[in-house]
């Protein structure tokens, strides 16, 4: 019997093929054919149709069951049928795949192109399209079911639904999307600001920008070999560039830590001892010591005897005096 529910989503032209469907057509004529008229009758009379007394209604009942008697079965199950038949590459357009299936039913069901009807047809077909992607999802392994339907712009509650996940789970799917889209517009505008350039300056240029190899292989269209050589060439340029910051530290600490003993002048020495006593005179801390013989310039040689050996320094001074 159908529900209230039925009478009021379905037209009734799809609520007597239902009807239909539980009716064996065999036993259809004579007066068969007038009990199944009641019955259907009083059923949909009982669901708030006040079908029995409307004649247009039990018309459009016996046109139909007539049809159905001359085939030998219902329209529905030719529908059902063909619906069951589909494939998803069919349902990818959903108003050509309901205008194949209309064309392949009209010889069979003239009235089935109807307008009232094609819209219900599309609606199955649509839902056959929506049970199709469901099914080569749950197919799929991981975080790629989820993707896949959001792909094909599958309603949340559906997915949600059908693939049995949380709604902060697609929530986090969906922002790794958005996140990916982010990343590939960014690489776009990288690209662009080296359009034209050797395919060498382009992969360093999306190195340098901390772009990921896979997205450079796909979006800069170069190999795997490119990108290793170029990789290559800047590890070697960044051997070179540390090489030269270790020579330039290098002079600067030996710039900063002065000459060695045997590079100061007599004259030079003898200032120099001067000063360290002088600032010995205001500090014994070593660490106080050093940071006042610094900022005078005295060469760090000469400032390590004076916090360790002061005689050594006398002999320094002694010696510079000739």
């Amino acid at each position: 019997m159908a529900t209230s529910e039925e009478t009021t989503t379905k037209p009734l032209w799809l609520l007597i093929e239902e009807k239909f469907l539980e009716v064996n057509v065999q036993d259809l004529s004579g007066q068969g054919k007038e009990a199944a008229v009641k019955k259907i009758a009083d059923e949909f009379d009982d669901a708030g149709y006040n079908f029995s007394k409307t004649g247009g209604m039990l018309l459009q009942l016996r046109w139909a069951m007539d049809d159905m008697m001359a085939v030998g079965h219902p329209m529905l199950k030719d529908l059902n049928d063909g619906i069951a038949a589909l494939t998803l590459e069919d349902c990818l357009d959903p108003f050509a795949a309901t205008t194949n299936l209309l064309d392949n039913l009209c010889g069979t069901w003239k009235e089935v192109k109807n307008a009232d009807r094609r819209a219900v047809v599309i609606g199955f077909v649509d839902k056959a399209r929506l049970d199709l992607l469901v099914k080569k999802a749950k197919e799929l392994t991981g975080e790629e079911s989820i993707r896949f339907l959001i792909k094909e712009d599958v309603a949340s509650e559906l997915i949600i639904s059908e693939l049995g996940i949380t709604e902060e789970k697609l929530a986090e799917v969906v922002a790794a999307i958005a996140a990916e889209k982010a990343e590939i517009a960014r690489v776009e505008t990288l690209l662009a600001a080296v359009d034209g350039k050797p395919d060498d300056e382009r992969i360093k240029h999306l190195i340098t920008n901390n772009v990921a190899e896979d997205l450079i292989l796909e979006m800069a269209k170069v190999d795997q070999a490119a990108i290793d050589g170029v990789k290559k060439a800047m590890e070697e340029e960044i051997k070179e560039q540390e090489r030269l910051a270790a020579e330039a530290a290098a002079k600067k600490k030996a710039e900063a830590e002065g000459p060695s003993l045997d590079d100061i002048a007599p004259e030079q020495m003898i200032e120099f001892i001067d000063s360290i006593r002088e600032i010995m005179e205001f500090s014994e801390e070593e660490k106080e010591i050093r940071v006042m013989c610094e900022q005078s310039a005295i060469p760090k040689s000469l400032v390590d005897i004076a916090v360790s050996d002061l005689d050594k320094l006398d002999e320094l001074e002694k010696n510079a005096e000739g």
